[in-house]
């Protein structure tokens, strides 16, 4: 009766060998897939962000292509950020309001992820007629900007304007990038490596820093 009983355990803990070596990474692999970050679409935001020409669309959204100019008078287009993920947002120099929040907010995470080749940054002036290459030098400079992690950017206005407003959904308001027209935007917009929007966040709250922090190092492990 022992030696059955022995034969009987032996089975059963051959068995619990086996169901852990199998199930343990599947349900590793199903809580991955359920803590993926979500993928923003035209249609997943709130309208008020979105351009009436895209609104209707479910899928397939990516930033569109771009060309600026960053600190140092070099061209930046998206190919600079090609199989990088990044954060973006849209300011200007001479702000003294959400601007001082955010650029400290950013800062945080570029010292954060400064050792991290994949994580950058870009930013947009929202005056690029103010916010000429000189100024901009000053102001990386002064703020202790990484030139190697973080465009901070001028160029054509209507362009700026478009990008946010039809790529980021960084933007309530309607507007042609006009003379007249202006915006100001406290969001970050989170962009994962097939420039597809991964997380939409305020930027001018230090505590949203740990949830941006949080999210890129999860969007990180979708790349492994």
């Amino acid at each position: 009766m022992n030696i059955q009983f022995f034969k009987k355990s032996k089975y059963t803990f051959l068995f619990l060998i086996a169901f852990t070596l199998i199930a343990v990474p599947f349900y590793y692999f199903l809580v991955r897939v359920e803590h993926k970050l979500p993928i923003y679409n035209p249609a997943d935001v709130n309208p008020k962000l979105v351009d009436n020409s895209i609104r209707m669309f479910t899928k397939n959204h990516t930033i569109a292509s771009f060309e600026l100019t960053n600190q140092n008078g070099k061209t930046i287009t998206e190919k600079e950020y090609e199989g990088k993920i990044y954060v973006a947002d849209f300011f200007f120099v001479s702000c003294k309001g959400i601007c001082i929040p955010m650029s400290n907010n950013m800062l945080e995470l570029q010292d954060y992820f400064k050792n991290d080749d994949d994580i950058m940054f870009l930013s947009h002036s929202v005056t690029p007629e103010a916010d000429s290459v000189p100024v901009l030098k000053a102001y990386t400079k002064r703020k202790g900007i990484i030139d190697t992690k973080w465009n901070v950017t001028t160029g054509n206005k209507k362009h700026i304007y478009e990008l946010a407003r039809k790529s980021y959904f960084a933007v309530l308001e309607d507007g042609d990038g006009g003379k007249q027209d202006f915006i100001h935007t406290e969001n970050f917009t989170l962009i994962d490596k097939e420039n597809r929007i991964r997380g939409i966040y305020d930027g001018t709250k230090f505590d949203n820093m740990k949830k941006i922090i949080d999210d890129i190092l999860l969007l990180k492990e979708e790349y492994k």
